[in-house]
């Protein structure tokens, strides 16, 4: 786990295999303990998002809300836990709840993995993936649909970027006073089975729809963001356009 702060108020934290952000209001009032989260790894790595939060002196109890970007396993890892253990508000966009609450499933199946498996990478992803506790995965079944004023009131004042093609209802996350957006699995800038570096499309198995997939990170070119936090891989400073200009497909 490596945890930076690409923006003020913003953390950034890199699991195992999956990425997630702590989001405070930069800088706090004195008695705000406040902060967001955005996405919560694999199930396995539900301690270790516990201890990044603690890790920047917050308390896990005292989140306002999770926001799920889209509901694969290793972005809904902790959701369930933090709505029954603190009863934190798990909210994903309108299109994406069924997903989220585990009434359907946008996931990579088995088979499109297991065809893949003799690739070295491949292999060790999904090996990964089975100590992750992916097939153990618990849905967020509380989880709720945001709206616009309900993200307007949350630390960072997020706005939601509807990006469906990853799963039908993927989203990114924009902190438009930090200029700073989390983009989940709508493209990366690593992954295990990559073999390279930089903003680049997840292998087609991954999305629901491949090509509606790229003309949805496509169509981030024209938002206004210097910084860009990927589900997989490291921060990445640069523009929108700049990105989605290098984009590899």
């Amino acid at each position: 786990m490596n945890i930076t702060e690409p923006a003020p108020g913003i953390h950034f934290v890199q699991g195992p295999a999956s990425n997630w952000v702590i989001v405070r209001d930069a800088p706090p009032s004195p008695d705000e303990r406040g902060y967001l989260l955005i996405d919560g790894g694999y199930p396995a790595d539900r301690d270790l998002v516990l201890e990044s939060i603690r890790q920047i002196g917050l308390e896990p109890a005292d989140a306002k809300a999770m926001l799920i970007t889209h509901g694969h396993v290793d972005h809904t890892g902790s959701a369930a836990y933090f709505s029954r253990t603190f009863g934190t508000p798990i909210l994903c966009s309108p299109e994406e709840l069924a997903h989220v609450q585990g009434k359907e499933k946008h996931q990579v199946t088995f088979g499109q993995v297991i065809i893949r498996a003799w690739r070295p990478r491949v292999f060790r992803w999904l090996l990964h993936v089975i100590k992750a506790k992916a097939l153990q995965a618990e849905p967020a079944t509380r989880a709720e649909a945001w709206t616009p004023e309900r993200l307007q009131s949350l630390p960072g004042q997020p706005e939601a970027i509807l990006l469906p093609g990853h799963t039908p209802g993927n989203a990114a996350i924009l902190i438009p006073g930090a200029q700073t957006i989390a983009v989940g699995d709508t493209f990366a800038s690593d992954h295990p089975i990559s073999t390279q570096s930089g903003p680049q499309m997840l292998h087609r198995m991954y999305h629901s729809d491949p090509e509606t997939a790229l003309a949805a990170a496509r169509s981030l070119s024209t938002i206004q963001a210097n910084v860009i936090l990927p589900g997989h891989g490291p921060a990445l400073h640069m523009s929108l356009a700049e990105a989605v200009a290098a984009l590899r497909t």
